[in-house]
């Protein structure tokens, strides 16, 4: 339906305080829909200073619509409060519609956090944009209530309207809309909301977000402001989102974040919008702007995500995946971060899946995807004043101006640990690392060991002149680096007795990792040559697999081989990993017996996991199960740090 402008529409004001009637049908609105600038008292902040305004009472009428009432209006000096109304039809059942608004409020932010444990229905847009509208629930966002969706400018000039004073110093309004404005597009750039199945993208509840008042009043003022600094927002250095800018009034309510009528008292000092932002938030925030607007969309490709697919999404998805590796360590890193979705990724995917109670199939769907990207959030604490940061540059190689030390547990450690696991490739003298983002001993050592043999300050640290090294040393040995778990393609021809070279040499390693789990194939010595014992071992695979049992690898053969192979594979590291914790478990609980890390299950593995479980409380089951795997990581994460 339009909206026409409503013209001869008659307007009675009234001071809410004493009931005075200021005009009585005295105003009538234009051809346009407006009315002149009307007059009011009100009195200044120094002559009240609890409340520097005074509330009235609005009333329109005309003939043929409903009677509207607005009560609440809050009236400042020398502001010029815009009061935009719809008068709706006459209706008998609605003769008379009365609006009442709160009155200014400042926020008294808690540090609630809205985490609905379904989650999973949309999460994180791979670049800032600045929407052109937004959905607002009223109210908190577990409950029922109204959803509008509003102009994103009008959603800040509302904001901004309810939670200061318009009477305040421009550079502490500048500032605060500079805060609203970042914490705002952090909702919409995580996703917050959304990714947990609700059909919003932030509320109006102050414990959780920030105020916005249907119907309310826009002060003159501070849309003028909006508008000045509209596409513009908080970050941080080398982060990639909007600062999840925490604020709250800082009298009624306290927050590590800005306190808003501290801007006021900054402003008064003589103090800059930005110099009030980082009097608050620390000297690393910086104001960008975005020059993208447009519609909100949901950041999920489309089409899942599966082995074989490749571009930008999948990169995302590895490098999401690496963080949450961190917090959750039977998710094994995946590096390169290429963006090709390869065997590694799979696993990954499926030990997320398994993680987090989705179906495990190692397909990055819809919901799996906003899961993960959920998680990401979390782990990563990017909708927290703390945020360690969606690092924008971190696969680029460039160092994140943070010196890594012993203790420290981060994304830039992994990275780190992945340069050097390939640099040890080459210069044996370096120790193995795990790449699990964690600074340990390991680690500690490698470090020194490569300090040592490229004559730099041997002191365990990664500050700039050590990841620039590190990364230079790696680059110039990267194209010589093996490939990680690519699928060999077949060689065009039949493998067979007498055949030699790689491809029979890779049959070959495929053999032996089979040979590890099925009893009935026997292994083979790895020399390149198809023998006689290469061509047993084929045919009890392909006896134990349905194929013709020949001893001669065609093309179905090899695909199967391969496929099963990178299969155990995962399945081996997982159970390395499962190990692992294991024994980290029995240092503490006397109980557990620990096990060789062979990334074989064997009945040493399955009689500690038994031990565990009865630690525990859980079902005995032979074998991994999700819940076991929850409690078990939740141990392991809990005794580690």
């Amino acid at each position: 339906m339009l909206e026409t402008p409503i013209c001869d529409a008659y307007i009675r004001i009234t001071r809410t305080a004493d009931h005075l009637l200021v005009y009585e049908d005295f105003f009538i609105t234009d051809h346009y829909g407006k009315s002149i600038k009307i007059p009011l008292y009100t009195e200044t902040a120094q002559e009240k200073e609890a409340s520097p305004y005074l509330l009235y009472q609005v009333e329109i009428s005309k003939k043929g619509h409903a009677k509207l009432i607005i009560q609440n209006i809050a009236i400042f000096a020398n502001v010029t409060a815009i009061l935009s109304m719809l008068l709706p039809p006459y209706r008998k059942d609605e003769a008379i519609l009365s609006i009442s608004l709160k009155e200014p409020h400042f926020s008294s932010k808690s540090h609630e956090v809205a985490i609905d444990p379904k989650g999973g229905i949309d999460a994180m847009l791979q670049e800032v944009i600045i929407p052109t509208s937004i959905t607002v629930h009223l109210g908190r966002p577990n409950r029922d209530g109204e959803n509008l969706t509003v102009p994103f400018l009008y959603y800040l000039k509302n904001v901004a309207s309810s939670e200061i004073y318009p009477t305040w110093p421009r550079e502490a309004i500048k500032a605060n809309v500079w805060a609203q404005m970042s914490l705002a597009l952090n909702r919409v750039f995580t996703e917050w909301y959304r990714s947990q199945g609700y059909n919003f993208d932030i509320t109006n509840s102050t414990a959780y977000d920030q105020a916005f008042v249907k119907n309310r009043v826009i002060y003159d003022n501070v849309a003028e402001i909006v508008e000045e600094v509209f596409q513009e927002y908080i970050q941080k250095k080398n982060f990639t989102e909007p600062f999840y800018a925490e604020y709250c009034d800082g009298k009624i309510a306290q927050c590590p974040g800005m306190k808003q009528w501290g801007t006021q008292d900054l402003a008064t000092r003589g103090y800059d919008a930005l110099s009030i932002l980082q009097y608050y938030y620390g000297d690393t925030i910086r104001i960008v702007s975005s020059d993208t607007i447009q519609d909100i969309r949901p950041s999920y490709p489309g089409t899942p995500l599966q082995l074989g697919s490749v571009g930008k999404d999948v990169a995302m998805l590895q490098a999401f995946l690496n963080a949450i590796a961190i917090n959750y360590p039977a998710i094994r890193p995946i590096f390169p971060v290429n963006g090709e979705f390869e065997t590694a990724t799979q696993s990954a995917v499926r030990t997320f899946q398994r993680q987090f109670n989705l179906t495990v199939d190692g397909i990055v769907g819809r919901t799996t995807w906003y899961r993960i990207s959920f998680i990401f959030v979390a782990v990563r604490k990017l909708a927290e004043l703390g945020s360690l940061g969606y690092l924008s540059t971190l696969y680029s190689g460039v160092w994140q101006q943070r010196v890594l030390r012993q203790g420290d547990r981060s994304v830039e450690t992994q990275l780190m640990q992945y340069y050097l696991s390939s640099i040890r490739l080459f210069y044996p003298e370096i120790p193995e690392v795990s790449i699990d983002g964690r600074f340990g001993a390991g680690t500690y050592n490698a470090i020194l060991a490569f300090q040592k043999r490229f004559g730099l300050t041997a002191d365990g640290l990664v500050g700039q002149a050590t990841w620039d090294r590190i990364y230079q040393v790696y680059t110039s040995i990267s194209n010589q680096l093996p490939p990680t778990n690519a699928p060999l393609p077949y060689p065009g021809i039949p493998l067979q007795l007498g055949t030699s070279g790689d491809a029979v040499e890779a049959v070959q390693n495929a053999i032996n990792i089979l040979a590890k789990q099925y009893t009935d194939i026997p292994s083979v010595n790895v020399d390149g040559i198809f023998g006689a014992a290469t061509r047993n071992a084929i045919r009890n695979f392909q006896s134990l697999f349905d194929l013709t049992a020949d001893g001669i690898v065609g093309v179905k053969t090899w695909e199967l081989l391969f496929s099963i192979a990178a299969q155990l594979q995962a399945n081996t590291a997982d159970t390395a990993i499962l190990q692992h914790q294991l024994n980290m478990i029995a240092k503490y609980y006397p109980s557990v017996d620990s096990v060789p890390v062979s990334g074989v299950f064997d009945e040493a593995t399955q009689a500690s996991l038994t031990d565990f479980q009865t630690l525990m409380g859980l079902p005995l089951k032979e074998g991994t199960d999700a819940l076991t795997i929850d409690v078990l990581d939740s141990c392991f994460h809990e005794l580690s740090s």
